[in-house]
């Protein structure tokens, strides 16, 4: 089969057995360099995939997506409701109440935020039902002021089922101070775990029992929570939804709250990838000190064909070939590995915590106890692309030198 003349010598090159074997063996290094930078990078940031997925799906499945809320309580929140039925990126909508103020048991306290909620609707938008290690939702009930708290919380003060605390809620008031506490007992009804801080700082009652607290009629409701298809176009969403709803409400998306997790934790992905690209680029770039080794060597050679007629272009294009046969080489290893290693890390770690009889990540000390790994064609795209280019880069000025190579100069040398 006729293949231009650098793509034949250029690959004769590389399979060759070299007299030099430290130039072959600075080759090995080369191409096993970069498929093991190959192999970090897209194991790593499937890994960091993973935990987002991980971090989005318990925070964001407790949180709201976005929240409508009036400017006064709203007396039906199913109007409303009906009302943003027809958008098809809101899937589920429930009531929602709003409380903040401070836990107090045994003369220990913490901050808490209290949602009040309709035990029946909370599993449209909400995946509070199916973190609970204690109680259910139905325990709350109208008047009872039951309380659904997290783990954290109850590890905290030491709290079981059937427990009571002190709920502290500031309320203004006519009086000098102006802002007076007001105290509500409450009865632990359940306990949740999301593996997130809010097992630290979420707590739920009835949302009639928040209403009671607030001095309001035990229909009305804060806002209305929507849970989204798309969770990351909320901010659009709660666009469209204020634009809909026009004056007399307000609509609040997660970004607000969470926001600045996510994008810290977007940030420390793209910065881990910057900092093992160094990696790639290390290994890339000792393709330079292999050809420069190998245009040394093949002085002879080079003349020979210059001699033969061979111009600098087709000299030029020989050392590129060489070069881009190795980058290409370690590219591909580095992909196989890397692809299978992503879908396989959580049994490696399972196996290594087998083995050793040591749990990596124990359930006691992170939110997360396994390693979650979420393979992305994108970011498979990217390494494979970014380290093709700088294999391709790194080829160019050893090349160049072989290019300038003089017959009678290396004829001369040899």
């Amino acid at each position: 089969m006729f293949r231009p003349l650098s793509v034949f010598i250029g690959s004769r090159y590389t399979r060759a057995k070299r007299r030099n074997h430290f130039i072959s063996f600075i080759s090995l290094t080369s191409l096993i360099g970069l498929a093991l930078g190959v192999l970090a990078m897209i194991m790593v940031l499937s890994v960091m995939n993973g935990f987002q997925r991980e971090m989005s799906a318990r925070i964001l499945g407790m949180v709201p997506h976005a929240t409508v809320i009036g400017d006064k309580p709203l007396d039906d929140w199913q109007a409303v409701a009906a009302r943003l039925s027809s958008h098809p990126q809101i899937v589920g909508m429930a009531p929602v109440t709003q409380l903040e103020g401070m836990l107090s048991f045994k003369g220990s306290m913490q901050p808490i935020q209290i949602s009040g909620i309709d035990p029946q609707a909370e599993a449209q938008v909400s995946i509070v039902g199916e973190r609970l290690v204690g109680g259910s939702l139905d325990e709350l009930k109208p008047g009872e002021f039951g309380v659904i708290i997290g783990l954290m919380t109850a590890r905290r003060f030491g709290l079981k089922l059937g427990d009571k605390l002190t709920l502290i809620v500031p309320e203004v008031s006519s009086t000098p101070g102006g802002v007076t506490p007001r105290m509500q007992r409450l009865n632990v009804v359940g306990v949740f775990k999301v593996g997130a801080d809010l097992d630290g700082s979420l707590g739920m009652i009835h949302r009639a029992d928040a209403a009671q607290i607030h001095r309001w009629a035990p229909e009305q409701v804060q806002g209305v929570r929507l849970k989204l298809s798309d969770l990351y176009r909320a901010p659009e969403v709660a666009a469209q939804v204020g634009a809909t709803l026009g004056d007399g409400y307000r609509v609040e998306d997660w970004s607000y709250t969470q926001g600045s997790l996510f994008s810290a934790m977007k940030m420390e992905k793209t910065m881990i990838g910057l900092l093992l690209m160094l990696i790639v680029a290390v290994a890339a770039f000792n393709i330079i000190a292999t050809l420069i080794m190998v245009v040394a060597d093949k002085r002879a050679d080079i003349a020979i064909l210059r001699t033969l007629g061979a111009t600098p272009r087709q000299i030029m294009a020989i050392f590129m070939v060489q070069g881009s046969i190795i980058g290409f080489s370690g590219t591909v290893i580095g992909v196989i590995l890397g692809v299978l290693g992503a879908l396989n890390v959580s049994a490696l770690v399972s196996w290594l915590e087998k083995v050793s009889g040591q749990h990596i990540f124990s359930s006691d000390v992170y939110f997360i106890n396994t390693l979650p790994s979420e393979l992305r064609l994108e970011d498979v795209v990217l390494v494979s692309v970014a380290a093709l280019t700088l294999s391709f880069l790194a080829t160019i000025y050893p090349a160049w030198r072989a290019a300038q190579t003089q017959p009678a100069e290396a004829l001369r040398y040899e």
